[in-house]
């Protein structure tokens, strides 16, 4: 399990320099040359990438999409060598692996997606294909926190119907949400034996992607892969 910076690349700015991310305006040439030098120093020769839409769909996956991925935000593979990444800029990264069954995942976990439940959803589905929760290990990757992802107090209160971890304030007293803590909760309610975190705040991190900070902004990246 790997989380990627926004460092290293070739990129220009505002995207500079390791920008991951397909769809929000940079060269496509320089994001191909970023996933394919990411590819290379993880070991990597393919790697799946979602078009991602805040949902809580999943899939299992065998091999890359090619030039037109699906609308997902979750998948799995049994297929060592195979990564999986799911692209970021203040969302989480949620990665999973069950070594014994030899399964990992990948989800992108925004506000959207955490209320549909895609995290539970990919656990759903690599059970579904062998894995244990119990055996699972989860990494929550880096987003915008609890303290600095404010809302109005009406969503807030509509989010946390749904999910009552998610309820939060920013560190002036305005509305907010902590989606760390709901994904916490909904990966220990599905029994997923051990959950990790990356605890840095995007938009705290100058090294991380945050649209929420830039506006206009590359993606970082969680990767999950079985060795071959």
């Amino acid at each position: 399990m790997r989380i990627t910076d926004r460092h290293g690349g070739v990129s220009a700015e505002p995207y500079g320099s390791r920008n991951l991310g397909g769809l929000c305006g940079d060269d496509p040439e320089a994001v191909a040359a970023n996933r394919a030098r990411t590819a290379a120093e993880f070991g990597l020769d393919r790697v799946v990438f979602m078009r991602q839409v805040h949902s809580a769909d999943v899939r299992y996956v065998s091999e890359p999409f090619g030039e037109d991925p699906p609308p997902l935000d979750g998948v799995c593979t049994d297929v060592p060598g195979l990564g999986l990444a799911a692209l970021c800029a203040d969302c989480a990264p949620v990665l999973l692996a069950d070594p014994e069954a030899g399964l990992v995942g990948a989800a992108h976990s925004g506000r959207v997606g955490t209320v549909l439940g895609v995290v539970p959803a990919l656990v759903a589905e690599m059970t579904a294909r062998g894995a244990d929760p119990a055996s699972m290990t989860a990494l929550i990757g880096p987003m915008a926190c609890g303290s600095c992802y404010e809302v109005p107090a009406e969503l807030r209160g509509q989010v946390a119907a749904a999910l009552p971890e998610a309820w939060s304030i920013t560190r002036q007293d305005t509305p907010a949400l902590d989606l760390r803590a709901a994904i916490t909760s909904q990966l220990a309610k599905a029994g997923v034996g051990e959950i990790t975190h990356d605890t840095r705040c995007t938009i705290e991190t100058p090294d991380l992607f945050s649209h929420r900070r830039d506006r206009t902004t590359g993606r970082f990246a969680g990767y999950v892969w079985l060795e071959a």
